[in-house]
Order: C-alpha cells, then sequence, then structure tokens
C-alpha cells in the first residue's frame, strides 16, 4: 500500500453521513432484504417523483468481476452460454 498513490480529497461529505459504521463492511448484509424485492423512488428536476418497483428475481446470477470484464452485459453472456451449448453432445 505504500507504493500505491494517494490523493487528498476534500471531506465535503455532510455532518449528518456517519463514516464510522463502514469501517467494518458486512458482504451480503441486505441480501435477503433484496431478494424478497426493493422499491426505488426517483425524485425529477421539476420536483416529481416516480416510483419503481423491482420484483423478487429467482433467476439472477452475478458474475464475480474478473468474469464481468468479459462479459459486459445479459447479451454477451447469454451469446456465449449458447455457444458452449453448441458444443455439448445430446
Amino acid at each position: 500500500m505504500s507504493d500505491e498513490i494517494q490523493y487528498e480529497l476534500e471531506d465535503d461529505l455532510r455532518e449528518e453521513y456517519d463514516l464510522t459504521e463502514l469501517r467494518n463492511p458486512v458482504r451480503g448484509k441486505y441480501y435477503q432484504q433484496y431478494r424478497k424485492g426493493h422499491s426505488v423512488t426517483i425524485h425529477h428536476e421539476d420536483d416529481t417523483t416516480t416510483v419503481e418497483h423491482f420484483p423478487p428475481q429467482d433467476d439472477l446470477i452475478v458474475l464475480d468481476p474478473d468474469v464481468k470484464i468479459y462479459f459486459p452485459d445479459s447479451e454477451s453472456v447469454n451469446s456465449t452460454l449458447r455457444s458452449l451449448i453448441k458444443l455439448i453432445p445430446r
């Protein structure tokens, strides 16, 4: 880490945000809640809001970062898998 370049950033984070809770992150902390589905409220510039509902997805597959480099979207994943499926003897 001593060889890495470190940049000094101006701390412009609002006082109401407490970053002490981020010192020990927990992987998958909200996984179960997320699997139940969730909603996102979008605030528009004209002061209106839109709520988008995302139902639970049982068929969701998460790619590891090293794999995602080669497959940036679902189309590339599906295309590659279809090519591999053709190679499997029936």
